[in-house]
Parts: structure tokens; C-alpha cells; sequence
């Protein structure tokens, strides 16, 4: 055995290492290099010695080409030897890397050369370093622009909340539907009876001025019929408006309050029933609008169908065929054009409906279009991935309708112990708040695409 004592200077005992070498524990083991070798840098993954070395976060040092070659293969982010998940981007570890050219460099020229006269290993060290950058750059991105974007949005909810409010206070249009809607018909007063025979529309101007002479109540109201329309003293000559006025008529007597008119006055006799299609219509289109063909077909299905996709003999008509054709059955032509619309594009659907309430309803309609338009690249977005990875899509499908499913009874069962107040912030939320959200959305998608 070799005695090394040059070093010792009694700071510890002296230790007598495998080699021969002796040291002293306060100080650092100096190997020989003589007794340096190949073995002690070979890479896991080709049991050859490292080239440009890579330390991981679990420690293992692995060939860059390596890792390249390994993550392209399995596009996880793990030690191809411990399975453990690196952080981040791994670089190379520069002191080793130059360890091992200072004394295996003629080694090292031969593993270089045929890395690069090999094009897949090249063409993997290419996606895997394109990688890198596109993380690099995503997170610079995330550092600069996350304040100021969300603090942008922030400031963007808060102005739209304050236009909300202000319209809602300083015109009183917002959320204050007619009472009629649940005021009971039987106790009408001549002068709501009138009230109701404008909102029909303005063509009803010539026949409420016999409404006025004879002081038709609520009661009288739903004694009329056809033929007492048709007769002196009110005289209802033209076939369409007296149809109109008698379906309205039998809504009327069948509900025992006026039916609503428009979208605030239909949130106002169904509040619940607003609420969940509206978050419905917004997360999974085709099951709401499924659901409302099997259990809401007369009264908002078929609504729903002719304004999205009117007859064609029906078009040129004047406002009162809105209170007529909705009742009557679709041809042909329109369940197909409704059903391919349906599978492709379901959020068409409902811009077209909001299209067709624009004079109605101003800035909601717009609101709901934007959203609608937004909505639909986000299940673009969906689509896209589930095509690239199509063996996921029934599991994909499967859990959606489950959730839906959860989702429902879970409303049905919370909704009559939700205060009312909430449930308008709620709906305010959904309606007015949700297009910065879904824009926000749908950036961050382009951004992922790019990347």
C-alpha cells in the first residue's frame, strides 16, 4: 500500500482508500486522473461514453441526443432511467461535458462526427432544442404579458359590470318585464288588456281602439273567440292578424298569465329554466338543445327552430308570422338544414336565434353573437385535439356526458334553495362576462398552436 502524507496535516485521521490514496476527511478526495476511464462516463441509454452530458433533475446524466431521441419517441418529460420528471428545459452540464473532451478527446470526435452524419439523431436534436426555445419564449410571455393582460381584463370586467348597472338603473329596460307575465289574466284591467294588444306588435294599432270603446277586462278578454273578433265592434277582417290574436289568446287561457314576449320576460316566468340553458347552450349546445326536442319541444324547441331556420315561403312575411309558423310543424328542408347546423356548427344556431331578437334586445343580442363566435374556436380547438388523438375520443365523450348529466341533477336539486340574487348575478355573469373570459380562452389556444 501507498502512504500519501504530504497533504496531512493532522486536521483528522488518516483514511486509506480502495486506490491507496491517502487523504484526510476535512479535505477533498482528489482521484488521479491515471485512474479515470470510459466506464465512468458512459451514458444510460447508448452505453457509450457522454457526449455533451445532460444532467436531469433527478441527477442521472444522460447524451443529449439521448434525451432527443427519447423524449420525440415517448413526448414525456422523465429520466429515460429513473422514470423521474425533469423541470423545465435540461441543459447541458458544461463543467463535465469539458471534463471528458480535456481527457477523451479523440473519443469524443468520433461520437461527434457520427452524431452528425446521422440525419434522424440530428433531426431530433433539432425538435427537441425547438422545443426548448418555444418554452423559453411561452414563459417570457406569461412573465411580461400576465400583469398587463389581466389587469386589463380586470379593468374590462369592471367597465362592463358599471355599463350593466348603469343601463339597467338609468333606463330601467334591463330585467323588468312586463308584470303581466305574472299578473293573472282574470284580473286585467282594460287598460293592460290594451297594453297586452301592443306588445303584439304595431300592426295591432288599428283594433285597440274598439278594445278601449268597450272597456274589455281580463275577463271579457277570454271570453272572445274567432268569430267574436270577427264581428262588430272590433272587427278583425284580416285572416293572419285574427289568427295571430287568437293563438295569442289561447297561450293566454292556457297559462292564465301573458306570455312572455322576449328574452327578459321569458328569464322572468322561467327564472330556473333560463339559468341552466343559458350555461347549457354555453358548455354543451347539442345535449341542451337535445334536451329541449325531448322535453320542451311547443314551447321553446320549435320556437327555437323557426328562428334559426326559417321556411323559405315565410320569409318575406311581416312580424305577426312570429307569433303563427312557430307553432306549426318544420318541413323537411328545415330539419335538414337544422340538423347539419346542429352536428357542425351548434353556436351558429344560437347566433342566429340572438340575430333575430337584434331590435329587440340590443347590446344582449351582441353580447350573446360575440360570445357565440368565441365559443365556437374554442370547440374548434377541442375538435382539432380530439382528432389528433382519436383513440381518446369515446372516453372523451363519455365523460362530457357525465358530467352534463351530474351537472343537471345537481341544479335541479340545489336550484329552489339558491337565492334569487344570486342567480342574477349568475346569469349576469354568463351573459355580459363571459366573452373576455372565452377571448382570453381562445388566445391562449393560438398561442399553444404556435408554440
Amino acid at each position: 500500500m501507498d502512504w500519501d502524507t504530504s497533504d496531512h496535516n493532522g486536521d483528522g485521521p488518516a483514511v486509506l482508500m480502495d486506490d491507496s490514496s491517502y487523504v484526510s476527511e476535512s479535505r477533498q478526495i482528489r482521484p488521479r486522473t491515471s485512474g479515470i476511464s470510459e466506464r465512468e462516463f458512459t451514458c444510460h441509454c447508448c452505453y457509450d461514453i457522454l457526449v455533451n452530458p445532460t444532467t436531469l433533475t433527478c441527477g442521472h446524466n444522460v447524451c443529449r441526443h439521448c434525451l432527443a431521441l427519447w423524449w420525440e419517441s415517448s413526448r414525456k418529460n422523465e429520466c429515460p432511467e429513473c422514470r423521474e420528471k425533469w423541470e423545465g428545459f435540461p441543459k447541458i452540464n458544461i463543467s463535465m461535458r469539458d471534463a471528458i473532451e480535456i481527457h477523451f478527446s479523440e473519443v469524443i470526435q468520433r461520437r461527434k462526427a457520427e452524431i452528425q452524419t446521422n440525419h434522424p439523431v440530428a433531426r431530433s436534436l433539432l425538435a427537441f432544442q425547438r422545443y426548448g426555445d418555444n418554452l423559453g419564449r411561452s414563459k417570457k410571455r406569461q412573465c411580461k404579458g400576465a400583469g398587463a393582460f389581466f389587469s386589463g381584463v380586470l379593468t374590462a370586467l369592471t367597465c362592463v359590470a358599471v355599463v350593466v348597472l348603469v343601463y339597467h338603473w338609468g333606463s330601467g329596460v334591463l330585467e323588468q318585464p312586463d308584470l303581466l307575465i305574472s299578473k293573472p289574466v282574470v284580473h286585467w284591467t282594460p287598460a293592460e288588456v290594451v297594453s297586452w294588444l301592443e306588445d303584439l306588435g304595431p300592426w295591432t294599432e288599428p283594433y285597440r281602439k274598439p278594445f278601449q270603446q268597450e272597456n274589455v277586462n281580463g275577463r271579457l278578454l277570454l271570453m272572445l273567440g274567432d268569430e267574436e273578433l270577427l264581428k262588430s265592434p272590433f272587427n278583425i277582417e284580416n285572416q293572419t292578424h285574427r289568427q295571430v290574436v287568437v293563438a295569442e289568446l289561447e297561450k293566454v287561457k292556457i297559462l292564465g298569465v301573458k306570455s312572455p314576449q322576449n328574452l327578459w320576460e321569458y328569464k322572468a316566468a322561467n327564472a330556473g329554466k333560463s339559468l341552466f340553458l343559458l350555461y347549457g347552450l354555453k358548455r354543451s349546445p347539442r345535449l341542451t338543445i337535445f334536451y329541449l326536442f325531448l322535453f320542451d319541444y311547443s314551447e321553446t324547441f320549435l320556437p327555437f327552430l323557426h328562428t334559426c331556420c326559417p321556411a323559405s315561403t315565410h320569409i318575406d312575411q311581416s312580424v305577426e308570422s312570429r307569433y303563427l309558423f312557430p307553432q306549426l310543424e318544420p318541413s323537411w328542408q328545415q330539419w335538414a338544414e337544422f340538423l347539419v347546423k346542429y352536428c357542425l356548427l351548434p353556436y351558429q344556431l344560437i347566433a342566429e336565434f340572438a340575430w333575430d331578437w337584434l331590435a329587440v334586445h340590443y347590446w344582449t343580442s351582441r353580447f350573446i353573437i360575440v360570445n357565440t363566435m368565441l365559443l365556437s374556436g374554442l370547440d374548434g380547438f377541442f375538435l382539432w385535439r380530439t382528432i389528433a388523438n382519436i383513440r381518446t375520443m369515446p372516453q372523451k365523450m363519455w365523460t362530457h356526458l357525465c358530467k352534463m348529466l351530474f351537472q343537471g341533477f345537481a341544479f335541479a336539486l340545489l336550484w329552489p334553495f339558491v337565492p334569487q340574487f344570486v342567480c342574477n348575478c349568475l346569469f349576469n355573469w354568463a351573459l355580459y362576462i363571459s366573452p373576455i373570459i372565452n377571448f382570453d380562452l381562445v388566445l391562449q389556444q393560438l398561442l399553444h398552436f404556435e408554440t
